[in-house]
């Protein structure tokens, strides 16, 4: 019959958790080292994108005005080469009204011209206008390029110094979630998510929980004390520990830490 696994107590889970806390810090600190900077560069990706979109947009819009450029003197030409037709036509005319007809011809082709023409400055004017906003979303372009390649310089240096102890610690941590009750590492896991400073579990610290003013009523300092069962802060949420056993797991763990990282 295969033996029963002897069930942990509750200071050794308390232990567990604790060491899990440790590390789990040590990676959010190397994480805060990098700042703002991941969202600095994801901001700077979305923001080079829609300028990249924005001038491919106003690239088609001149090329599109250019287009109609080529169309209207296209319609003005058409519109002289008819007149000169119109012209020579008038000339052999037999009798007033077929003048006047192609008087009518050549008058409607001038103002095609005129219409024309009025058209192609206005493009033209579009395209000015156009080319301005290019060049002017095109130096942002650059700028934005430039701070890039210089925040991810930063971060990738500032990475670079970190990964290996980071990659040691997700690890150590990982390996130390394996061993912590499931129950326990939900709530650790959920209580960590929740805090603003990712401590689930935390010291009694002057008769309340660390960076709380809150005091603990002396009964519950006494259960924490005697690690005979885990208890949850009722003002905080979190898991407590006192401050003796924390002391000796940050003593050990920061000793095992600093061997790994070596």
């Amino acid at each position: 019959m295969a033996k029963r696994k002897k069930e942990a107590t509750a200071e050794e889970k308390l232990r567990l958790l604790y060491d899990l806390q440790i590390v789990d810090s040590r990676i959010d600190r190397i994480r805060e080292v990098r700042g703002e900077l991941p969202l600095e560069v994801e901001d700077l990706e979305a923001e080079i994108s829609g300028l990249d979109l924005r001038l491919e947009k106003i690239t088609e819009e001149i090329d599109d005005l250019k287009r109609q450029i080529a169309e209207k003197k296209n319609t003005i030409e058409e519109a002289k080469s008819l007149i000169s037709k119109y012209e020579e036509q008038q000339n052999k005319v037999r009798n007033n009204r077929e003048y006047d007809a192609i008087s009518k011809e050549i008058e409607f082709q001038n103002l095609e011209i005129q219409l024309s023409e009025k058209r192609i400055k206005e493009f033209k004017f579009k395209i000015e206008s156009k080319e301005e906003v290019f060049n002017e979303s095109k130096e942002r372009l650059d700028e934005k390029k430039e701070t890039l390649n210089e925040k991810k310089a930063e971060l990738e240096s500032i990475a670079s110094e970190t990964r290996k102890e980071e990659d040691i610690l997700l690890e150590v941590s990982e390996k130390t979630a394996e061993n912590v009750d499931p129950r326990l590492l939900r709530a650790y896991k959920r209580i960590r998510e929740a805090a603003k400073n990712g401590l689930a579990v935390v010291p009694v610290d002057r008769g309340a929980s660390a960076g709380s003013f809150i005091q603990i009523p002396p009964q519950v300092q006494i259960d924490i004390a005697a690690r005979k069962k885990v208890i949850f802060d009722e003002h905080s949420g979190r898991i407590l520990v006192d401050a003796e056993l924390a002391d000796e797991e940050q003593e050990k763990m920061m000793k095992e830490i600093e061997k790994l990282v070596k």
